[in-house]
């Protein structure tokens, strides 16, 4: 399996609802660092998985809204606890769509899946994966 991972980094404020979270029931702020990586049996006729640009480019189109925002005010997310995990699977759904919009400068058939994994600090991260 051959992978070409993007990364970026997004500032963000969220709260949480729920005595799991403890403390984090207040809002607080996290730098996370968006890893994506992009996945394929084979490599292209160019000998590459996809474009790294064009990869960088959607990545940074999905994180752009969320960039110092307070997640609780974003409608999309109402409702919802911003979590990590949550956050993984909702920027590899935007990926996803580029992919299959043939975005990445790939067919997205031609991809195997794509991993997203978010680090909240140098100790704790969480990934999503799934077939585009």
């Amino acid at each position: 399996m051959f992978a070409v991972e993007v990364r970026d980094h997004v500032m963000i404020a969220h709260s949480f609802k729920g005595a799991l979270f403890g403390p984090a029931q207040a809002l607080h702020g996290a730098t996370f660092v968006i890893d994506a990586a992009f996945l394929a049996e084979t490599l292209d006729e160019n000998g590459v998985v996809i474009d790294i640009g064009r990869a960088h480019e959607a990545l940074k189109e999905v994180l752009e809204p969320l960039n110092y925002k307070n997640l609780d005010d974003v409608p999309e997310f109402a409702g919802k606890n911003t979590t990590t995990e949550f956050l993984t699977k909702h920027v590899h759904d935007h990926l996803a769509k580029a992919a299959r919009e043939n975005r990445l400068g790939r067919k997205g058939g031609e991809l195997g899946a794509i991993r997203v994994t978010i680090s909240e600090s140098h100790v704790a991260r969480a990934w999503y994966e799934d077939k585009i």
